[in-house]
């Protein structure tokens, strides 16, 4: 046989590879061919009606969405957390007489102790009354702090304080520093009944008047022993340790220590 009459047995038919892929190809041109008639038919239908393009609008409503989704309040909680979470309800317990009467006798118990707390608390702390002192009598203490030193001395008189052989309100021109000279005298009492006489040295004018406190809280406890529990208990009478701390060698202050330079 001749090659011609071999080419024409053989027919692309008869191929299972063209079997297979002719139908697929097919179904592949179809939707094409749709899809094209469809967008043509859609953009000749916006030009004759004198419509927007199709880009246009989709553009457009993009857009739309956009702004919708700016324009709605943002928070910074996570979505949910406004939500209040379901908690059920605990199963009440039924109590015998006995556990109903023994809650009961604590909650009076505890009634009665905070009244108790609340009339302390709210009643006047009583002190005794002062002591007229002789005319010779002299009561004598030292009180410290920082490095200030007050020698305190207390005489018979009409509540006049010196310091220094200056008045209190010369040497002590600040209000606060003068109510901390006051307080023990206030606390006790003792503010129109007595004179007294201070000589301090050292430190700066907070720790003088620490000093001077100091002085006459641990004099007054000279004059009536009955005031010491008032004055500890306002911690008159505790000597201050608190103080400046010395500067370290290699150090700026005493803690401060230079900046480091790793280059």
């Amino acid at each position: 046989m001749s090659e011609e009459e071999n080419t024409e047995d053989v027919t692309p038919e008869e191929t299972p590879e063209a079997v297979e892929e002719t139908p697929a190809a097919e179904e592949v041109v179809e939707e094409t061919a749709v899809v094209e008639e469809t967008v043509e038919a859609e953009v000749e239908g916006a030009e004759g009606t004198g419509e927007v393009d199709v880009e246009e609008a989709a553009t457009e409503a993009a857009e739309e969405i956009v702004a919708a989704e700016e324009s709605r309040p943002k928070s910074d909680l996570p979505p949910g957390a406004d939500l209040e979470p379901l908690v059920e309800p605990e199963p009440e317990v039924e109590l015998s007489a006995e556990e109903l009467a023994a809650r009961e006798a604590e909650e009076e118990e505890r009634a009665a102790r905070e009244a108790a707390e609340a009339e302390e608390a709210d009643a006047p702390v009583a002190r005794p009354a002062p002591i007229k002192l002789a005319k010779d009598a002299r009561y004598t203490a030292t009180g410290k702090r920082k490095r200030s030193v007050a020698r305190v001395i207390i005489l018979p008189g009409d509540g006049n304080i010196t310091i220094n052989d200056r008045e209190l309100d010369e040497y002590f021109p600040r209000a606060r520093h003068r109510t901390i000279v006051h307080s023990p005298l206030v606390a006790t009492g003792y503010e129109t009944n007595v004179n007294i006489k201070i000589r301090v040295h050292g430190g700066g004018i907070s720790g003088q008047a620490g000093a001077v406190r100091h002085g006459i809280a641990r004099a007054l406890t000279e004059v009536d022993p009955e005031l010491r529990p008032e004055l500890k208990r306002r911690g008159f009478l505790t000597r201050d340790a608190r103080a400046k701390e010395r500067r370290k060698a290699g150090l700026k202050k005493a803690r401060k220590r230079p900046q480091f330079s790793k280059r």
